[in-house]
């Protein structure tokens, strides 16, 4: 149980440090969100996912957020006090991009005419 629990602690501090890190190091063309965290069971590694608007800009705030990993890292040794610092990688969510598609095309049926 105490496992369980330290894991989830690691992944709100690894959640609300990566979005401090993205409004502090992006370019501000996009908001790029921190969706979620996937965070392997031995705390190595981490797949942090990101939501981009607009979504047209999402490849290029990947693309910026992979390169920064480095710089990511080291700004987790600074702020954060976590036994290991995880490999990390940013991905899309597909689940929230298939959530805002969803509720697009329910709006599109409210409408008359639909």
């Amino acid at each position: 149980m105490a496992d369980a629990k330290k894991q989830q602690r690691a992944e709100e501090v690894l959640r609300e440090l990566a979005g401090e890190f993205m409004v502090r190091n992006s370019n501000k063309t996009s908001l790029i969100t921190v969706t979620g965290i996937d965070y392997a069971p031995d705390g190595k590694r981490v797949t942090i996912l990101l939501s981009v608007l607009p979504t047209e800009r999402t490849e290029a705030a990947l693309d910026f957020a992979n390169r920064q990993r480095e710089l990511f890292r080291e700004f987790l040794k600074k702020k954060s006090r976590l036994r290991i610092i995880p490999g990390i990688r940013f991905e899309r969510d597909k689940g929230e991009e298939n959530r805002q598609r969803v509720t697009e095309l329910l709006a599109g049926a409210d409408e008359p005419g639909s």
